[in-house]
């Protein structure tokens, strides 16, 4: 079981990392190093539920507390990522990735590899195809704008 609980941490990490080096390509403050902290940190708290609380008896375990406990830190990291300024808002989307981020952390601490690996292809999916979709569309909205 040893083995396979670092394993997890690494398949939390690498996943993490791959969202994030597409946030450090787009030029974003948070990027590969921040997403595969997150990502691993929320499966090692996982991890820890799954570990030490049944191993301790006696305890009347309910395994989402602690993935309650994560999204509500973690709403609170992707808070200071989000930046108003000049009547723009910024850094949703990077705080939208952390959050995805938490969740396939998790989702890999609770033995939920296939779920997590088709969440970070899914994200990096929106990272990057949606990206393109959403300046083209705004750039023919900018051109019919000038018409």
């Amino acid at each position: 079981m040893s083995n396979i609980i670092f394993l997890d941490l690494v398949i939390a990490l690498l996943l993490g990392a791959s969202l994030g080096i597409e946030r450090s390509f787009a030029g974003k403050t948070a990027g590969m190093r921040t997403y595969s902290l997150v990502s691993m940190g929320s499966c090692l708290f996982i991890l820890i539920s799954r570990i030490v609380i049944p191993a301790n008896g006696g305890y009347d375990f309910d395994p989402m507390r602690m993935a309650a406990g994560i999204v509500m830190g973690i709403g609170f990291l992707c808070g200071g990522v989000i930046i108003f300024k000049d009547s723009r808002i910024s850094g949703l989307t990077t705080a939208a990735g952390l959050w995805v981020a938490s969740g396939v952390g998790m989702a890999v601490g609770y033995g939920l590899e296939s779920l997590a690996i088709f969440a970070t292809l899914a994200t990096l999916i929106v990272f990057t195809f949606f990206w393109f979709i959403e300046h083209t569309v705004l750039h023919l909205e900018k051109r019919e704008n000038k018409n």
